[in-house]
C-alpha cells in the first residue's frame, strides 16, 4: 500500500474512473449483442434501430476516451456491413 499521499489519491482517482470505463464498455457491448441478435433472427427494422442506439453508445464511448477513435469506427463499421447484408 502506498504511504503517500497523493499515491493514496491516484489509487482512489484510478478506482473511480477504471469502474467508469467498465461500465461505459459493458453497455457499448451490450448494445452490440442486440444489433447481433437482431440480425440472427433476419429482423432488418429492428437491426437498424439497434444499429443506430449501438452507434451513439459507442460514439458516446469515444468521446469519453474509453475508445479509440479507429476502434470505434471499426466496430460501427462492421455492425453495419452486417446489417446491410440482412436480405
Amino acid at each position: 500500500m502506498a504511504n503517500i499521499k497523493s499515491a493514496k489519491k491516484r489509487i482512489l482517482v484510478n478506482e473511480v474512473k477504471a469502474a467508469r470505463n467498465k461500465a461505459i464498455k459493458s453497455k457499448v457491448k451490450t448494445a452490440i449483442k442486440k444489433v447481433e441478435a437482431a440480425i440472427a433472427a433476419g429482423d432488418k427494422e429492428v437491426a437498424k434501430a439497434a444499429l443506430k442506439a449501438a452507434t451513439i453508445e459507442i460514439d458516446k464511448a469515444t468521446s469519453k476516451g474509453v475508445y479509440h477513435k479507429n476502434t470505434s469506427s471499426r466496430k460501427i463499421s462492421r455492425l453495419s456491413i452486417a446489417v446491410n447484408k440482412i436480405a
